[in-house]
């Protein structure tokens, strides 16, 4: 299901990453007193009484004339999380008071005509709050909120209006055996035509559902008696303003197409390999915990061995976070082998709802003990005792051991790569976790 956006916008050091940390419950943005230091956007995932949302965290919006040469791109991608947004927080100093940079954020703001809440941070004296309100009306956006996103003051009230004018999410009801595939990828990488071409051909399409993303549609197909809802993110959006920013608006889509999808489809352009952009898409996938195929279009394009030789070399350098991950050469202009990626989107799909038996799983166990690879720290030595699939779509284990604390991410590594030897996880990322539990002799 589609979480909607919470975009939060304003000028530099207004404490907006404070706030995003507050609200998310997390320390993934970094917070720092110097201008500009969130230039990227960031998504983190927020909860409140149970609804869900996606909090996006932006730059630091600063007038046209600054001279940070970052200045464009950083406003660009403000207003184009804002657009996307359900929701937009706007963010100002309470102890500074309107500035000129506020205004500019607030004529921006105004335009967009969306739900709007003026946030005055850094106001800690709830007892004084008032006195340092009345000014920020004159920015037109609404009565200011007085917050302190350091100590949390106000942000409970707040959350509760935000949740309130959160769209419900529609037209996401399908069969229990509809396969959601997302089609992501940088833009001109040919998502479109691969898109219009699976499609396309034997295929009987049998609805057109308005997605949660605006101006999007899923593709509902049946093939082979089976149904598959294709979640589009190749194009179809209308520019709208000058502001668009193309890379943008394919991480964003992306990020919403993900999180309503089983697979991932990622369309990577042959012709310049795997890039940052790619990586970034396929560890958004990785995190939600879709099964991911690789699909390297314009395979026709490439003249020799010499490139196709170099492109193979950007998947083993660029994609080492999937290395489970199956990959095909296609041309969706041509049609080269785009027939077979259904047959992987099911493999892919139906190892994500693989169920191992806990019988299985303590034999392995019992291997990898007379392996004796473990982990000590002076006279403290892992040991686990048992595991046991506690989820799946991905599939997730929790091993029970002595001391979680003895386990490294080498050693975590080591565990999966054992798993994957002794199991078909071809295609779908798994969870490991670990929780403590002493035997009677490491209580003595």
């Amino acid at each position: 299901m589609s979480r909607p956006i919470v975009a939060i916008v304003g000028r530099p050091n207004v404490g907006k990453s404070t706030l995003v940390n507050r609200i998310a419950q997390t320390s993934d943005a970094i917070v720092h007193q110097s201008r500009g230091v969130t230039r990227d956007r960031s998504y983190h995932v927020a909860d409140w009484n149970g609804r869900e949302f996606t909090l996006v965290d932006t730059g630091g919006i600063e007038p046209m004339k600054s001279d940070d040469v970052f200045a464009t791109s950083i406003r660009d991608q403000a207003l184009a999380a804002a657009e996307e947004a359900a929701v937009i927080l706007f963010v100002v100093d309470g102890s500074v008071g309107v500035t000129e940079e506020d205004e500019s954020v607030a004529r921006m703001v105004r335009k967009l005509k969306k739900p709007t809440f003026l946030l005055v941070n850094k106001l800690d004296n709830p007892a004084r709050e008032n006195d340092n309100l009345w000014e920020f009306y004159s920015l037109g956006v609404g009565d200011p909120v007085a917050v302190s996103a350091l100590h949390g003051h106000g942000t409970g009230d707040l959350l509760d209006e935000v949740v309130a004018l959160l769209p419900e999410d529609a037209g996401e009801e399908d069969e229990p055996d509809t396969l959601r595939v997302a089609i992501i990828g940088r833009p001109n990488a040919g998502k479109s035509s691969l898109f219009n071409k699976m499609i396309g051909n034997d295929r009987s399409i049998v609805s057109n559902i308005a997605g949660t993303t605006r101006d999007a549609i899923d593709t509902v197909v049946e093939r082979d008696g089976k149904r598959y809802r294709m979640v589009d993110t190749a194009g179809i959006r209308k520019k709208s303003t000058v502001y668009e920013n193309i890379e943008y608006y394919s991480m964003v889509r992306g990020l919403r197409a993900i999180d309503r999808a089983d697979v991932a489809l990622l369309v990577v352009d042959a012709s310049t390999g795997v890039t940052e952009q790619d990586q970034k898409v396929a560890n958004l996938a990785i995190e939600r915990g879709c099964a991911l195929v690789v699909l390297l279009n314009k395979w026709d394009l490439l003249k020799d061995d010499y490139e196709r030789d170099a492109v193979m070399e950007t998947v083993d350098r660029r994609l080492t976070m999937a290395p489970w991950a199956e990959y095909l050469r296609i041309s969706a202009m041509t049609g080269r082998s785009v027939h077979k990626i259904w047959d992987m989107v099911d493999a892919a799909a139906e190892r994500r709802a693989c169920h191992i038996t806990t019988s299985q799983l303590n034999r392995l166990l019992t291997d990898m003990r007379e392996f004796g690879h473990t982990v000590s720290d002076g006279k403290r030595r892992l040991k686990m005792h048992y595991v046991t699939q506690t989820g799946e779509k991905p599939p997730a284990f929790t091993f029970f051991v002595n001391h979680t604390d003895l386990v490294t991410d080498n050693y975590k590594r080591y565990i999966e790569n054992r798993m994957r030897a002794t199991f078909d996880f071809k295609g779908t990322p798994i969870r490991l976790r670990f929780r403590a539990k002493k035997s009677d002799k490491d209580k003595e």
